[in-house]
């Protein structure tokens, strides 16, 4: 399984970024996946993920209203928009395939991760 995140970048705090995430070697559609962040000095943290099959989503309750979660199993991809972003967003992002058991929120119930993007919002 290959996970190749994309889309962070430099952006001023109220502006927006459009982050990709890329999966190959997996039945794309089949899973579930998420999005993480840490930030300099700090734990990894869930941000929002997506169930497969009837694609239900899930917020942190700090982007909730915010960011939003899409998936595009024909190209076999997820998505994570990002409005109205603040300083405190500044992190290392980070898609991971869930597994199928385990909370959406952990970090334990993801079993592939990509090499993150970083996004950098200034104030």
């Amino acid at each position: 399984v290959q996970l190749q995140a994309s889309g962070g970048g430099l952006v001023q705090a109220g502006g927006c970024l459009r982050l990709s995430c890329a999966a190959s070697g997996l039945t794309f559609s089949s899973v579930s996946m998420g999005w993480f962040r840490q930030a300099p000095g700090k734990e990894r943290e869930f941000v929002a993920a997506i169930s497969r099959i009837v694609s239900i989503t899930y917020y942190a309750d700090s982007v909730k209203g915010r960011f939003a979660i899409a998936r595009d199993n024909a190209k076999n991809a997820v998505y994570l928009q990002m409005n109205s972003l603040k300083a405190e967003d500044t992190a290392v992002y980070y898609c991971a395939v869930k597994d199928n058991r385990g909370s959406y929120y952990r970090d334990e119930s993801y079993d592939n991760w990509g090499q993150g993007t970083l996004v950098t919002v200034s104030s």
